[in-house]
């Protein structure tokens, strides 16, 4: 590998950049329109336009990545997160076309991507799973619900990131929010499948980082706590899970390595959980065959640099350590900075950065792709930053980031600051994990 094709923007496309300098390879940017002029394409050696604004026109097109990415002489591809990043047909197409895919293979890709299918092979790995099934028509939801008991989750059966799910309190709710969430599904992901899943009231979302060389060494790189949740999407996330007694952390971990193991996953990924906070329960949830939002978190706790070891173990090498080798050094919390306003429902709110600028405290990595000029895309996520500190415990922790919003610059949009230091405040946040419902009854 010598020439690295990114296939992603804003600050995952810096990150990867960074890292591809760090190992010494050359990398080209593909960007829409919106993105000519963005950090990651100043920082990278060569940047080229692939499309319009729109990601549907540009960031969503696989053909028109491998296209860029032969046409610039690149080897392979890093899709960072999101847009393409879990997409079968990319790394298939780029296989087709002599081209590194740095993910997993595009079967494990397909195969997770379904959670069904993903259910199933946990299932078959010996791994704890929530009571649930697919089902066909409401008369059906409303009879398995009945079995499982109320309250229930309706989910895409294609789906991931937490979109096309639904809480489904009693029988009552259950025909509407069965036709939306087949109509979520169709749009989200083109498939109309939809299943149901017992819900836990008092759930923590605790996700293992695994990591997989194609010579047959699969190692965790310990777990994530993720419970600050809107809306099932992420807002922070930490690192040891706090509160879980080792043995139970210890049976996650394990069961991570062992379903990577049975399913032949190979560079980095992510299995996720969900824990009973009542009795320390853990089910299965997902699989995340990608570099995560909260990826640096680990890094800061281990010291290992995540993503240049995704390329290496696409290029072909072995991870270069055992799981006896990986050692975890204090406590770690990042948190998403996004223009969005929360006064406001969370609206997005788009703009140009005319300042933006963070402290330079001890303990505090900022990953970012903003600077003052930068054009916040009303096309994109509205992620702006990732702030991450690293203290000796999990309180020194949350001290400096508190302190890092606080002295945050952040002019020309609207942004969830605030909130963010509101919750690290919390007597309920500092006193331990929270339940991912916590932030919403917090600011009802």
């Amino acid at each position: 590998m010598k020439r690295v094709f990114v296939a992603n923007r804003g600050e995952i496309a810096v990150r990867i950049v960074r890292a591809c300098r760090e190992l010494e390879l050359e990398c080209v940017v593909g960007v829409s329109d919106a993105d000519r002029e963005g950090l990651a394409a100043r920082l990278a050696d060569r940047s080229i336009c692939i499309g319009p604004a729109p990601a549907s026109a540009s960031y969503l097109r696989d053909d028109l990545v491998v296209q860029a990415a032969l046409g610039t002489g690149c080897d392979a591809i890093h899709p960072g997160y999101g847009f393409l990043a879990e997409s079968a047909r990319l790394a298939t197409r780029a296989a087709e076309h002599g081209l590194i895919f740095i993910g997993p293979p595009a079967g494990v890709i397909e195969m997770t991507g379904d959670k069904l299918q993903a259910r199933e092979q946990a299932s078959l790995a010996g791994l704890p799973v929530l009571p649930g099934r697919a089902v066909d028509s409401v008369a059906d939801a409303q009879a398995l619900a009945q079995e499982v008991g109320y309250p229930v989750l309706l989910k895409a059966a294609g789906g991931g990131g937490g979109r096309g799910i639904k809480l489904v309190h009693d029988a009552t709710e259950l025909p509407q929010l069965f036709t939306l969430a087949r109509a979520e599904a169709v749009a989200a992901f083109g498939d109309d499948r939809v299943y149901v899943e017992r819900f836990i009231a008092n759930a923590r979302h605790v996700e293992v980082q695994i990591a997989a060389d194609a010579h047959g060494s699969t190692v965790h790189l310990g777990e994530r706590d993720c419970s600050v949740q809107r809306r099932y999407q992420k807002l922070i996330e930490e690192a040891p899970a706090p509160g879980l007694r080792s043995e139970v952390c210890e049976s996650i971990r394990t069961a991570a390595v062992t379903l990577a193991e049975a399913i032949g996953y190979r560079n980095l990924g992510t299995v996720e959980f969900v824990v009973d906070a009542d009795s320390d329960e853990f089910f299965f949830l997902e699989v995340n065959c990608r570099i995560q939002v909260e990826h640096p978190v680990t890094e800061t706790l281990t010291g290992r640099d995540l993503v240049a070891l995704q390329m290496r173990i696409a290029d072909g090498e072995p991870l270069g350590f055992e799981q006896d080798d990986v050692s975890f050094s204090g406590h770690s919390i990042e948190c998403r900075l996004c223009a969005e306003d929360p006064a406001h429902d969370f609206r997005p709110s788009p703009g140009t950065l005319t300042a933006f600028a963070a402290p330079a405290l001890a303990g505090l990595r900022v990953d970012t792709h903003c600077e003052p000029g930068t054009v916040i895309s009303p096309y994109y996520d509205s992620l702006m930053a990732k702030l991450i500190a690293q203290g000796e415990d999990r309180e020194q922790a949350i001290v400096v980031l508190i302190e890092a919003l606080e002295e945050l610059e952040v002019e020309g949009v609207e942004c969830n600051r605030m909130l963010l230091i509101d919750v690290l405040k919390h007597p309920d946040f500092q006193a331990g994990a929270v339940p991912t419902d916590w932030l919403a009854r917090a600011l009802a």
